[in-house]
Formats: structure tokens, C-alpha cells, sequence
């Protein structure tokens, strides 16, 4: 069985409340609190990026698996804000962790989703016995256009997961994937800034290809939404993620653990995997977790999880999720747009 031999996450320190942001543009800050289901979001600071928050996380993920990193034969960096346009973000990951030279290494890019299509990829190459272990992240420090929408929501942080067969702390039981060609989000080449569909983005986009990867998990597993402990989605905002989870059946108490936007925003790749490095945090061995991500363009993974009696063992090998989101400190709209490159000189 393929599972997950370690995973660490990451997300910066500072933090831009709605209300700073809405005071600039004019906007209702309450109305757009309770809309979005989104009180503040993460924002880098100058000196970190993808590749910064990338290397972070896989080292807590190397702590908790306790393993040589020489053993491991592949990296897969997801991201849609690599540092560079040419050069991977993976090899400095590899490198920045002591990995062999002897390894595969790439940039993903599927908008949100690249982080679980990069754990795909290494559960693939480590159950044909290509390599011993894979590492694979989701991370992000995503773009909003001033005065835009996602600029009350595009935040920064990501999460790794070191992929195996030997001495896994959980186990990855089933995954399955939905994709079709839905341009709900995109940027090219050059833009500073991504476009997005407005209204456009809920029905067609997010909603369709989330619920039709659930569905597809529950037909293939044979399961049923009482039959998990936890469940997480995609969370663009607050909304969208609790509106996915009542579709599908699933409780309050099962989905709060996973749904981390409201105080940090929306991490684009890093966003799942957060949500499902928050719940292993926290889970006892045997629970179920059930993980539904999404891209926009458009597609949607979903794992099925089983923690096994290992997690105690190496949980607290690294620091937890919620306890690096905790230690925080609040910035204003000037040197927010400092820290993001938004004043042009």
C-alpha cells in the first residue's frame, strides 16, 4: 500500500485583515467578512516565495518521516507562482534538502490542484518500484490585481507529503480524478495579474468538478460520507468549501478541521494540502479522511485516506499546522503592497 510517510507545512507570518484591504477600496468590509467567509489572509514576506515556503515544508515533511533523503527519487513542486518562468522550483527544493542527484525532479502547474496531482505522480512512480520515495508539494504566493476580488482571498502557503511503502503514518487507499477544459481562471504569459470568470466560477467550475470527483470516490470505494472522520475540499473561500461539504452530505464537526481560509486565505496549491496536514495533526489511528481538490481550467483529485498507529509516533516531530498559523503579525495596505510587488517604481 502506498501512503504517506511524512508531511510538513508552512505559512508565512504576516497577515492583511478584510477590513484593511476594503478600507483602500471603498468596499463593505462586513459584507465581504461574511460573503467570503474570510477575516484575513497570509502574505509573504520580501524575502520568500514558492521555493522559500516549498523548502520549509519539505524539511518538517523529512522530520516526521525520518528517512535518508538520498532514498528519495523524485520531487514535484505544484504551483501556479513559480519564482521563475524558466528554471524549477523542484531542484532547489532537491538540493536544499540534501536529496540524491539521482532523482526526477519538475514544476507542476494545474491552477490549485497541482499540489495532489504532484502526490498522483509519486504514488504512481513509488507503487511501480521506480523509486523508494517521492516528494511532492503543493505551495503558492498567489496574485490578486489591486481592487480585484481575490485580492481579499490570494494568499501565500503550502504543505509537502513524502510518498512510500515502508512506514507510513497513513495510508492512501483510493484516487481517482475529474477533468475537463473549463477556463474559469487564467493568466497569460506576462500578465502580472490572473482573469476570472466571476459568477462563472461557482456552478460550471469549482462545484461540477468537485462534487463529480466526490461522487466518483463514493461510487469507486463503495463509502458513504458517514462512513469518514474528516473531510476537505478545495477552499477558493470559506463559502464555496462549506457549500461542498452540506452537498455531499457530510457534518459540521467532519469538514471544520480542514477549512483553514477564514484566517489564512486562499494558498491556491497549497490550499488541500494545508487542509489535509491540519487534520493529520489531529487524527487518531483508523480514522478515514476523505480529500477533494481543484483547479481551475479545469479539474478535481480525490483521495481517500486511512491513518494508521505510526502518526503518534512522528506527529509531533515537526511543528503542527495550527501552531505555525498562530504566530502571526498583522501588516497594513502599504507594506502589504510592499511585500507583493504591487508599487512599480
Amino acid at each position: 500500500m502506498v501512503g504517506i510517510v511524512g508531511y510538513g507545512a508552512y505559512v508565512p507570518s504576516y497577515r492583511i485583515k478584510v477590513e484593511e484591504i476594503a478600507k483602500v477600496w471603498g468596499d463593505n468590509p462586513v459584507a465581504l467578512s461574511r460573503g467570503l467567509i474570510v477575516n484575513e489572509k497570509s502574505v509573504p514576506s520580501a524575502d520568500e516565495d514558492t521555493a522559500t515556503i516549498a523548502v520549509t515544508a519539505a524539511r518538517y515533511a523529512l522530520a516526521r518521516a525520518q528517512i535518508d533523503p538520498s532514498k528519495i527519487g523524485a520531487v514535484y513542486v505544484g504551483s501556479e507562482s513559480h519564482p521563475y518562468a524558466v528554471k524549477p522550483t523542484a531542484s532547489i527544493v532537491a538540493e536544499a534538502v540534501c536529496a540524491t542527484p539521482k532523482l526526477t525532479a519538475a514544476d507542476l502547474e494545474f491552477a490549485c490542484k497541482a499540489g495532489t496531482a504532484g502526490i498522483q505522480m509519486s504514488m504512481g512512480l513509488v507503487d511501480s518500484g521506480m523509486v523508494e520515495y517521492a516528494l511532492a508539494i503543493g505551495a503558492d504566493t498567489s496574485q490578486g490585481a489591486p481592487g480585484d476580488a481575490l485580492e481579499y482571498t490570494a494568499s501565500a502557503g503550502g504543505a509537502a507529503y513524502i510518498i512510500g511503502k515502508e512506514n507510513t503514518i497513513a495510508d492512501i487507499d483510493t484516487t481517482v480524478s475529474f477533468t475537463t477544459d473549463t477556463p474559469d481562471f487564467y493568466r497569460r504569459e506576462g500578465q502580472n495579474y490572473p482573469s476570472h470568470g466571476g459568477r462563472f466560477t461557482g456552478e460550471p467550475a469549482y462545484f461540477k468538478h468537485v462534487l463529480s470527483a466526490a461522487k466518483m470516490l463514493f461510487e469507486e470505494t463503495g463509502s458513504k460520507p458517514e462512513d469518514y472522520d474528516y473531510a476537505c475540499f478545495h477552499q477558493p473561500n470559506g463559502k464555496f468549501y462549506l457549500r461542498a461539504g452540506k452537498k455531499l452530505g457530510f457534518s459540521s464537526e467532519q469538514i471544520k478541521q480542514g477549512l483553514l481560509t477564514p484566517n489564512i486565505g486562499n494558498t491556491y496549491s497549497g490550499a488541500v494540502p494545508l487542509a489535509l496536514s491540519n487534520i493529520l495533526d489531529v487524527a487518531e489511528p483508523g480514522d478515514k479522511i476523505f480529500v477533494v481538490s481543484y483547479g481551475s481550467g479545469a479539474g478535481s483529485d480525490g483521495f481517500t485516506i486511512t491513518v494508521k498507529d505510526e502518526i503518534e509516533e512522528r506527529r509531533d516531530l515537526a511543528p503542527k499546522t495550527q501552531d505555525i498559523i498562530d504566530k502571526k503579525t498583522y501588516i497594513d495596505y502599504a507594506v502589504y503592497a510592499k511585500f507583493k510587488g504591487k508599487i512599480k517604481m
